[in-house]
């Protein structure tokens, strides 16, 4: 079961996006932080990964529209807490490492604040993923002015601020769409490192040459997006 108490630093909502992950699930759930909800976004596995987390203590939501930024932007409806995270459910970050990305949010360091990857042992992410990475940083560069290094999934953010973004992609390009979102806002970005493992089992994005760039066509139509004016959100 997912502790439910704690007595150290603020308390978040933990967004799971997950599909066909029964196998890197009680590993992931076992690391969410003590009195935090873990929301596990079901985007239609087949491998029972829904049953298995409700029977570990998460909260489950269904999303039958596929694709990643349908299951995470489910998963930000859901939430309740100030403060929402969000990570992958394969196995490959380290949930307990988000109460360091909220304490700096609560203390005012970041509006939103990423886990930029360090890969740590063979096969921990492929080359071809790390070169669309880092052509997607670089345009994220010359659209925004953000020097980052990574458009990873470990992230955390005030809710409101979140929603206040107006996100509406719904498939690869929905994390970008909340850092660009986040910098024409007005909102500090920044990142801080952390440590990458191999997922267990294939990645539906990553796994192949194919899968990465069809990511990184979504991403390119978020960069060509004109700005939405939405005013400075603080």
């Amino acid at each position: 079961m997912i502790p439910s108490s704690d007595t150290s630093g603020p308390r978040a909502d933990l967004v799971l996006p997950c599909l066909d992950e029964a196998a890197a699930l009680p590993a992931v759930l076992a690391s969410v932080p003590p009195g935090w909800r873990a929301i596990v976004v079901d985007n239609g596995s087949t491998d029972g990964s829904a049953e298995l987390a409700r029977s570990l203590g998460a909260t489950v939501v269904h999303e039958p529209r596929r694709g990643f930024g349908a299951a995470c932007h489910a998963g930000l409806l859901a939430s309740e807490a100030e403060f929402v995270c969000f990570c992958d459910c394969d196995g490959s970050l380290d949930p307990g490492l988000l109460t360091g990305f909220v304490r700096r949010v609560a203390d005012g360091e970041s509006d939103l604040l990423l886990g930029r990857r360090r890969p740590e042992g063979p096969g921990a992410w492929p080359l071809h993923a790390r070169a669309g990475n880092a052509a997607l940083a670089r345009m994220l560069r010359r659209r925004t002015g953000l020097r980052l290094h990574d458009l990873g999934p470990m992230r955390a953010a005030r809710r409101a601020d979140l929603l206040a973004l107006g996100l509406t992609d719904r498939r690869s390009g929905y994390p970008l769409q909340m850092v660009v979102r986040a910098a024409d806002a007005g909102l500090r970005v920044t990142e801080t490192d952390v440590p990458y493992l191999a997922r267990t089992g294939k990645s539906k994005v990553t796994g192949t040459w194919r899968g990465t760039w069809h990511a990184v066509r979504d991403m390119r139509a978020v960069l060509a997006e004109p700005p939405v004016r939405m005013g400075a959100l603080r």
